[in-house]
């Protein structure tokens, strides 16, 4: 039936896989994808999507309750109490926010980094995007900044219409 059908010079016979043009697109992609996964693993370059803030303060409460850290959030509160600076190593303009839930945070923001928060005072409302790191006492965000050297994903602080970072 179709034994007279035999590759010749009229019809080569069925396209190879690399011959078959998107074949060809998929195999470089895929090699290229897999080239970028290894070097951002070897390199321990933090990838943004995989640190996408939750815009809750639920992540905040779930990491204090379960003693997580290096977890990034996405938060909101009011300033109860303004701190002195600390001055070792990097500077760090620090405060105490509440959240809704009524959990309490130290916020450490980097002001050599990223331009200090201007005329904060208690009572005001603040947003944040940062890393945090679980304590005791309700935990700290800190990586309220931007990273020059971009292998963490940048923070930033919201503030009277403001956003610092």
């Amino acid at each position: 039936m179709l034994s007279g059908l035999r590759p010749g010079p009229h019809w080569p016979g069925p396209p190879g896989l690399w011959h078959h043009p998107p074949m060809k697109k998929f195999a470089l992609i895929l090699v290229i994808a897999a080239l970028a996964y290894g070097y951002v693993q070897e390199t321990g370059i933090s990838v943004p999507w995989s640190t996408a803030p939750t815009g809750s303060n639920d992540t905040l409460q779930d990491a204090f309750a379960n003693q997580q850290s290096d977890v990034q959030v996405k938060g909101e509160g009011t300033v109860t109490r303004i701190l002195a600076d600390d001055l070792e190593g990097s500077r760090h303009q620090r405060f105490i926010v509440r959240l809704d839930s009524g959990q309490t945070l130290l916020v450490s923001h980097n002001i050599d980094l990223a331009p200090r928060v201007a005329n904060l005072s208690v009572g005001d409302s603040i947003e944040f995007f940062g890393e945090y790191e679980w304590n005791s006492r309700g935990g700290v965000v800190h990586w309220t900044h931007h990273d020059p050297n971009r292998r963490h994903v940048g923070g930033w602080i919201k503030h009277l219409g403001h956003t610092y970072q």
